[in-house]
């Protein structure tokens, strides 16, 4: 029997198979090969058509379940993992309404911190543990405000991963971790967030019902299960924000870990059983993926949104995209520590949280003519990534959340030895890798959802560590004097 566990990305939607009865990982494959358009109409814009999600979820389903080799009828359970945040609004034919506004869109920025300022901070960090931000919640209330003709039609507003569930399953349904992520939850009600929907003047009854994030919330529909081979009635038996699974993928579920992530966006995510909020909102605090309100298990989230994008601009337009990532990385580790000066800052895709929801963009710092090539510029935007994820270790620690490991795949942006070796080094952690992804950690928690395991230690069996990465201690006044030069170069910029 196997398991199907899908990665719903911006970039592209990754399926895996995975084996059930021996834990291993049997296939994975992605679509589209090249990364989804974003539709960016003005600037701060960020939109993506759910039904193209839909077509490669498909796509990435048939090419996953051949290349395994294995009959479509022997899978048990599918889990779902997302891009978080997004706004997808459907009739009630279950049909589109328009594009969904997704996570990296900064439109509704000012709605979300008038909101924040009107209902009071403190109000909004004991009740919902974050701002309202430029998060779910605030996307629909700039539509209500912008385009009340769509607004009108709206029989219930999704997050990617419902839309999903949806075409699968024909119910309409969502989770508390996902409400979470919307700002759509009061933990301290342990219900749905009246307050900002009374604030916002949206009707609670646009709000689906909530389902449990592990076990079954509906069964694959008829023509669905033609289409895939599957058979009727398969289980959805898994659903979360691709950060919170992301963490469950590395078997982080436990307060005191702590996973990372380096794809389209940068996240160190660190789990706590105490319900906290930075106080000037630059982290955020979700509920992970195993939290219960007499058991929680909170997820506290710094993103970085320009690291893989960094990482891309620099093939696609430093290199004419003549390197693959690997070349960039290993002309990068070419380069002495700090790059002779250069200093990169990888804040070119929106509003960063973590800087107080300033959009300073990207900025080169440092740059000699006489001095400078391309192979500095790849090591000073790796560097980048890892001191920017730095900062925001920084800001955890200010809130209590400290670790000495940080789990991750072994994939993206921790192939770069530079990006990985600078983080250990800066931060003090050992980095701790593994062959894992998204869409294996959704397969794994559909098992348990599904309940073919029985616990999470069952269905991680077969989790291998592949690669420890230990701080440079011969080498750490070097690294820690780049990184003070970079940081004093934040700070002043952000005192513009």
């Amino acid at each position: 029997m196997y398991l199907l566990g899908l990665d719903i990305g911006s970039s592209r939607v990754k399926a895996s198979i995975i084996d059930a009865n021996s834990g291993y990982s049997l296939e994975t494959a992605f679509s589209p090969k090249i990364d989804m358009q974003i539709n960016s109409e003005q600037s701060g814009w960020a939109e993506q058509d759910p039904e193209i999600w839909w077509q490669n979820v498909l796509r990435a389903c048939r090419e996953a379940i051949m290349e395994a080799g294995i009959e479509a009828h022997d899978i048990k359970a599918i889990g779902i993992s997302y891009q978080m945040h997004g706004l997808v609004l459907i009739d009630k034919k279950q049909e589109l309404i328009c594009r969904s506004i997704i996570w990296c869109d900064s439109r509704a920025t000012g709605i979300g911190e008038e909101a924040y300022s009107d209902l009071g901070e403190a109000y909004c960090l004991d009740r919902y543990l974050n701002s309202p931000g430029n998060f779910t919640a605030s996307k629909l209330k700039w539509i209500q405000e912008h385009h009340q003709v769509t607004y009108d039609q709206i029989h219930k507003i999704l997050l990617p991963g419902d839309y999903i569930a949806m075409r699968f399953t024909g119910e309409v349904n969502t989770t508390v971790g996902g409400l979470s992520e919307a700002i759509l939850w009061d933990f301290k009600e342990n219900a749905l967030a009246h307050s900002l929907l009374e604030h916002y003047g949206i009707d609670a009854d646009l709000i689906p019902d909530v389902v449990p994030a592990f076990g079954v919330s509906g069964g694959v529909k008829a023509e669905v299960a033609e289409e895939l081979g599957l058979k009727p009635g398969t289980p959805i038996a898994y659903r979360a924000g691709d950060q919170p699974n992301n963490a469950f993928a590395l078997q982080v579920t436990e307060a005191g870990q702590m996973a990372a992530t380096g794809g389209t966006s940068g996240v160190i995510y660190g789990v706590t059983d105490k319900y906290i909020a930075d106080p000037q909102a630059r982290l955020n605090t979700f509920a992970h993926v195993n939290h219960q309100h007499t058991d929680p298990r909170l997820g506290v989230l710094l993103c970085l949104n320009g690291a893989g994008i960094l990482n891309s601009w620099l093939k696609n337009n430093v290199s004419d995209g003549k390197l693959f990532p690997d070349d960039i990385a290993r002309i990068a580790n070419e380069i002495p520590i700090g790059s002779k000066g250069l200093i990169v800052f990888p804040f070119g895709n929106g509003a960063e949280r973590m800087l107080g929801n300033r959009n300073i963009d990207a900025q080169i710092h440092g740059l000699n003519f006489n001095i400078h090539k391309r192979s500095h510029l790849f090591r000073a935007g790796h560097e980048g990534i890892a001191f920017a994820l730095n900062y925001g270790l920084e800001l955890m620690s200010e809130m209590g959340i400290k670790q000495n490991s940080i789990r991750a795949a072994k994939a993206n942006m921790f192939l770069s030895p530079v990006l990985r070796e600078t983080l250990a080094t800066v931060s003090g952690a050992t980095i701790e890798l593994y062959n894992t992804d998204g869409s294996q950690g959704a397969a794994r928690a559909a098992g348990i959802g599904a309940g073919l395991f029985q616990s999470t230690s069952e269905a991680f069996e077969s989790l291998v560590k592949a690669e420890k990465v230990q701080p440079d201690e011969k080498n750490k006044q070097a690294y820690m004097d780049a990184y003070l030069r970079w940081k004093d170069c934040l700070v002043k910029q952000l005192t513009l």
